[in-house]
């Protein structure tokens, strides 16, 4: 078992707040959130989105932090701990490679972000938007620059995680959040003000009800809330790990999921509104492109709008590595915690390992654009690992987490964690009721429900 110096704890509540919600914000939030919006309708994408947040995910994300703060070990070790002897530590494995396989492909989209703060700069993005939109498609199909792009983006989290928990991950989140956030609000604020802007926020704000029980809307809301609040793949628990015994849970939850939340309705409020004020906008057809091919044209009309843009891609991929930071810290532990590593091998080890798996992200979107999983379903390789790793595992660790809490560990176990030394926790029987019913039947149902089109049931 390793040391607690050699794992760290977080130096303050704040700092673990801002670091959970640095995990939870980023590409999530600003570039899949607005493009999950567009696909699944618009407004009622919204509503069943925020049902999920609040009814599926939050008693999960309270679930998983008193996981790792009642052992204080990484995800595999936390199973094993609390039910040794059993195959419960498959969940934590099921955690630690769903969060690799996720920063195989979050750090090439990441990598993207990073180009685009020089695309911005030069004027190459600014313009027509039909040339906007082919730019991309070009830029993207550059397999070699992609790579080398996400390569340097892993090297950065590499760089902070050698710093541990409180010099590294918390030092930088505490910067770079509270400017992410400032930008964006003076972004939704100039939306605001452009011609079209209204149809925007009509399409945002008022929900299609035929569309409300669509099970490709519930599977892409649900995908996606777990991927934001970066749940179902150990990075709550591992982060929960590092807490203090004194430390309140429930608040500093509640807290994660407001921000976290925020942003990606604040992302929506700058990317539909923007969007609408250019011809011939269809938010359905965006797909991941969204936020490369949209906001570049609202940059132009601002007034020194390539440095503006520049600065918003610039936070943007900061905000990335809040992401990449996390996920690449579940791994880290496991190895640090199960097997022993110091930290430095750990993240070089790790580093590499997952930049081999993100090869065949970066290089796909331009040699192999589409290849068939099933009969009569061929989609990109991006698009593959989405659908795999977002709507499908994160949602299937979060069943089987909420099944552990609630029948293995027992919800009075975690309810006296979660109350330890008189902290803050309302509604116990509430958090109960969901972790045990709730939550298991909800997400079972959806995940079946997405199958049924793969399937061709």
């Amino acid at each position: 078992m390793a040391s607690p110096d050699s794992r760290g704890t977080w130096g303050s509540r704040a700092g673990f707040i801002l670091a959970a919600a640095g995990s939870a914000v980023g590409l999530g939030n600003i570039w899949g959130f607005p493009t999950m919006v567009g696909q699944g309708g618009g407004a009622v994408f919204v509503l069943v989105y925020l049902f999920c947040i609040f009814c599926l995910c939050l008693p999960i994300l309270i679930a998983e932090l008193a996981l790792g703060r009642r052992v204080q070990r990484d995800p595999v070790s936390v199973f094993a701990t609390i039910a040794p002897g059993t195959s419960w530590w498959l969940v934590g494995a099921l955690g630690v490679i769903t969060g690799g396989a996720i920063l195989a492909f979050y750090c090439v989209i990441a990598g993207w972000t990073v180009a685009y703060i020089w695309f911005s700069l030069s004027g190459a993005v600014s313009g027509d938007p039909a040339e906007v939109a082919a730019f991309f498609a070009r830029f993207t199909a550059s397999g070699g620059m992609a790579a080398a792009l996400g390569l340097g983006i892993l090297l950065v989290t590499a760089g902070i995680l050698l710093g541990g928990v409180q010099s590294g991950i918390e030092r930088v989140t505490k910067v770079l959040m509270p400017a992410l956030l400032l930008l964006m609000l003076m972004l939704a604020a100039r939306a605001f003000t452009l011609p079209g802007a209204a149809d925007g926020y009509a399409y945002y704000m008022r929900p299609d009800l035929s569309r409300l029980f669509d099970p490709a809307v519930f599977s892409g809301a649900l995908g996606q809330a777990f991927f934001s609040l970066s749940l179902g793949m150990g990075t709550m628990m591992t982060y929960g790990s590092y807490l203090r015994k004194s430390e309140g849970i429930g608040a500093a939850a509640l807290w994660v999921v407001l921000l976290d939340t925020s942003v990606a309705l604040l992302a929506g409020f700058i990317i539909f509104p923007s969007g609408f004020s250019i011809p011939g906008f269809d938010p359905s057809a965006s797909g991941p492109g969204l936020i490369f091919a949209v906001l570049p044209q609202l940059f132009a009309t601002l007034p020194g709008g390539a440095l503006f843009g520049a600065a918003f891609f610039l936070l943007l991929a900061m905000a990335a590595i809040t992401s990449t930071i996390s996920l690449l810290e579940v791994p880290v532990a496991h190895a640090i915690d199960a097997h022993g590593w110091p930290r430095r091998r750990a993240v070089l080890v790790l580093t590499g390992t997952i930049f081999l798996l993100a090869l065949p992200v970066a290089l796909s979107q331009g040699a192999v654009p589409t290849f068939t999983v099933l009969p009569g379903l061929g989609i990109d390789f991006l698009t593959l690992m989405i659908t795999i790793w977002n709507n499908f595992s994160l949602p299937i660790g979060g069943l089987l987490i909420a099944l552990f809490v609630g029948y293995v560990w027992k919800v009075d176990q975690a309810l006296a964690e979660l109350t330890l030394h008189g902290a803050w926790f309302p509604a116990p029987r509430l958090w109960s009721l969901l972790i045990r019913f709730v939550c298991p039947a909800a997400i079972l149902v959806i995940i079946i429900a997405a199958l049924r089109p793969l399937l061709g049931v």
